[in-house]
């Protein structure tokens, strides 16, 4: 096991990733990005591991405090996942414990059983993961006077930013996302600007956005993240720009998209966004607490 010490073992933690594809865990490339680096400094406040066998990273894993466990690791070597939940139990502050899998992972599930973890069944948010081919497209399509276009270059990230901090800061928690976090962002693999799509308001103002992640080995991208302005909601704005985003990332070759998006009933319109331009459920993300 070695501490994670930055841009190069980001890119090993993806390569992992990449190598057992995107069907069988929670994760994607892009993912592990917009994850790590949405915000400043939150790459460096993450103690993350890595462990390797032959020469290759096989397990990787990070904390996020005080005490929840985001990891993947290669099925072939399934003893790590038992290395992993010790150095979990080394970094984690308090008594409890929390990790959120895809169901799909049923060995992990099984591991996590054996130390005592059990599944949350307490109503609360969860994720599903949808997904859709990318075969057939409808063209996207906004109201007269809204502008839809990608994201330019680094001149683009300020506007960029202030459209995720609209759509997604709420009273007393707004959002972190600054420009310079962005156009930092936009440096690390595998960002491409012609998958960042906005669609402005009359006037230039951002109203929506959607940002896609391809992986080009498995040809399949990934949403992350989509978003409205709330006084620019409910008019197809984000449904446009993620036709838009995905029509690019089927030119580039991708065959397959997926999405994350709140499962319960208590925010069901991002999903009801998803399932209007042909998303479908293929899995969802169980917690486990000890």
């Amino acid at each position: 096991m070695r501490s994670y010490s930055g841009p190069s073992d980001l890119r090993a933690m993806q390569a992992l990733t990449q190598r057992l594809g995107p069907r069988g865990s929670r994760w994607h490339i892009g993912e592990l990005v917009w994850d790590r680096h949405q915000h400043p400094g939150r790459d460096a406040s993450l103690p993350t591991a890595l462990w390797e066998r032959d020469g290759e990273v096989a397990a990787w894993a990070w904390l996020e405090r005080p005490a929840e466990l985001k990891l993947h690791h290669d099925p072939a070597h399934p003893g790590l996942v038992e290395d992993v939940l010790r150095w979990f139990d080394e970094v984690a502050e308090g008594d409890s414990r929390t990790v959120v899998v895809l169901d799909a992972e049923t060995g992990l599930i099984e591991t996590l059983r054996r130390h005592g973890y059990r599944e949350d069944t307490a109503p609360g948010p969860f994720f599903v993961h949808l997904r859709r081919a990318l075969a057939a497209l409808p063209e996207p399509r906004v109201p007269a006077g809204y502008t839809l276009r990608h994201v330019r270059d680094a001149r683009d990230a300020g506007i960029r930013a202030a459209a995720h901090r609209a759509a997604f800061s709420r009273p007393g928690a707004p959002s972190k996302v600054t420009g310079a976090a962005y156009e930092r962002l936009m440096g690390i693999w595998p960002y491409r600007n012609e998958l960042d799509w906005l669609v402005e308001a009359p006037g230039g103002t951002p109203a929506a956005f959607c940002l896609v992640w391809a992986d080009e080995h498995n040809r399949e991208a990934v949403l992350e993240p989509v978003g409205t302005d709330p006084g620019h909601r409910r008019r197809g704005l984000a449904s446009a720009a993620i036709l838009a985003a995905l029509r690019t990332a089927r030119d580039l070759g991708m065959e397959t998209a997926r999405v994350a998006a709140r499962g319960d009933d208590a925010y069901p319109s991002a999903r009801a966004t998803y399932a209007s331009v042909g998303f479908r459920r293929a899995g969802r993300n169980v917690t486990y607490v000890r």
